[in-house]
């Protein structure tokens, strides 16, 4: 799609916030010794960054070293991080470290390094992360534990926290503990919603997922090399369990991974004085939040994304792009419903590319920092391709926060614009109030299975009550739960007493 924007980086303001360095890293071996633990990683990535920009003095340079929060226990990486590349600082004084809670959105992270760089707050700012889960398996395997650097009364000198729950007690109660029950629940809606069978619902999902392996196996970065057919990744096998009908193992996350990706942004100014190619420049062209937080089960429309709606259609218009051009996007992928929601809010098919790195379950899926490795493989396509413009779009908690980033390898003509939609987001926002317990006739607005090894467990489903109230029901009836799993009870009045529903 051709890029409309300034094309003579000269002109470019000098306050502009620029991607210069980017790295993705990951670790596979045989024995837990051999392997880096995530700080490691983490530094490793930021020199990989450095050396990408042609610019090594980026790392004695840095103002703020950004972390999103892992399953590692280093209460303050960013000052382990300064601590190990403290041999190149030449700047006076510490660098500021930020620590991101579990909750809080991964773009969150790169706009606040564009908004300080843009204010000049800061000159030349970090972004990474990395998870060493592969290695502590391996150690766990070996009846062992993977060491780990300890620190003790060491805090972050910013530390940022969502302001909310994610999930209800209520919910908990009834069996939801993970979330890939909760995305089941919410693509059960999402499916019904849009008049899918459950079989038409699992064939695109599949069809989808087998797409996503085959970029995997064509990036050297992504965890998994294999190109997986749709029925294996539609079917439960042994290899190939079921967790939350209708996902199977193929369809959830992979963060049994080691991987990190390490980003460099700084001003244009210095990013010219520093003498990086231009071709090495990568512009943020516009990026959006929705931090509004709400339990999935007191959604009005459960199968729906109003965050993604606006946060989708804001970021193009500023911009001023059409998603239906975009070649380049990376969905965020955690389950299929968020990429189903995003197609659906999007206005998109799933007949275009939809991942460039192979998505979380092929590329790899650590923690909290995909985002991260997704923007580094956006980075690196958008240089050899400058008039395109890429989509790498965020997610938090239960599809309970969003966000979008537009990307460039040629500035645009109004340089970064960013935009919260929040506030549009609650306004526009239908909830539910949820009670603990209801006994007579309701509806079924979403539903899963939920198993336990390789067995079907209990049903839990959202119930819209006579009143307009919510609850969340379960039960361990086997000839319900085969029911559940064969035709569309979406819509339908169930029983409910005592918490159960039958």
């Amino acid at each position: 799609m051709p890029n409309e924007g300034v094309s003579d980086h000269a002109q470019v303001p000098e306050n502009t916030p620029v991607l210069v360095g980017v790295a993705a890293i990951q670790q596979k071996f045989e024995r837990y010794t051999e392997g880096l633990e995530a700080i490691e990683l983490m530094a490793e990535a930021l020199r990989r960054a450095a050396a990408d920009a042609g610019a090594l003095n980026l790392l004695g340079m840095v103002d703020e070293i950004l972390v999103p929060k892992g399953i590692w226990e280093y209460s303050d990486p960013g000052r382990l991080i300064a601590q190990a590349l403290a041999g190149e600082r030449t700047k006076v004084g510490p660098a500021r470290t930020v620590l991101a809670e579990i909750g809080i959105l991964q773009q969150t992270l790169m706009t606040r390094a564009c908004q300080r760089i843009r204010d000049g707050q800061a000159d030349v700012v970090f972004v990474v992360g990395a998870e060493a889960k592969h290695r502590s398996l391996l150690a766990q395997k070996a009846g062992q534990v993977a060491s780990e650097t300890v620190q003790a009364g060491v805090v972050p000198d910013v530390m940022l926290h969502p302001e909310d729950e994610i999930w209800s007690p209520i919910e908990s109660a009834a069996g939801l503990a993970m979330p890939v029950g909760f995305y089941a629940i919410i693509d059960s809606a999402l499916r019904y919603k849009r008049g899918e069978t459950v079989a038409q619902q699992c064939d695109q999902m599949a069809r989808m997922y087998a797409k996503f392996s085959a970029v995997a196996a064509a990036n050297a970065d992504a965890w998994s090399a294999e190109v997986v057919a749709e029925d294996h990744i539609r079917v439960q096998s042994a290899s190939n369990r079921m967790l939350a009908f209708p996902y199977t193992k193929l369809h959830n996350s992979q963060w049994n991974v080691d991987q990190g990706a390490g980003l460099i942004l700084c001003s244009a100014r210095v990013a010219r004085e520093l003498g990086i190619a231009p071709s090495q420049w990568v512009f943020p062209r516009a990026s959006t939040e929705s931090n509004f937080m709400s339990t999935v089960s007191s959604r009005k429309d459960l199968g729906g994304c109003l965050g993604f709606r606006f946060a989708g259609h804001t970021a193009a218009k500023l911009a001023g792009v059409d998603f239906a051009d975009l070649r380049l996007r990376e969905l965020y992928s955690c389950f299929p419903a968020a990429v189903r929601s995003q197609l659906e809010e999007f206005g998109m098919g799933d007949e275009g590319g939809l991942t460039v790195t192979g998505g979380m379950t092929f590329g790899g899926g650590p923690l909290n920092n995909f985002v991260l490795q997704a923007t580094v493989k956006m980075a690196q396509l958008l240089r050899a391709a400058p008039t395109e413009v890429g989509l790498v779009t965020s997610v938090s908690g239960m599809l309970t926060k969003q966000a979008c980033a537009l990307w460039s390898a040629s500035p645009g003509e109004d340089g970064w614009a960013f935009a919260d939609v929040t506030d549009q987001v609650r306004r526009n926002t239908q909830l539910c109030e949820l009670v603990e317990h209801y006994d007579g006739k309701a509806a079924v607005a979403g539903y899963t299975v939920l198993y336990q090894g390789d067995a079907p467990w209990r049903g839990v489903a959202v119930f819209d009550l006579p009143d307009g109230k919510r609850t969340v029901a379960y039960t361990e009836d086997p000839v319900l739960i085969g029911r559940l799993m064969t035709d569309e009870q979406c819509g339908k009045l169930l029983m409910l007493a005592d918490g159960q529903f039958s």
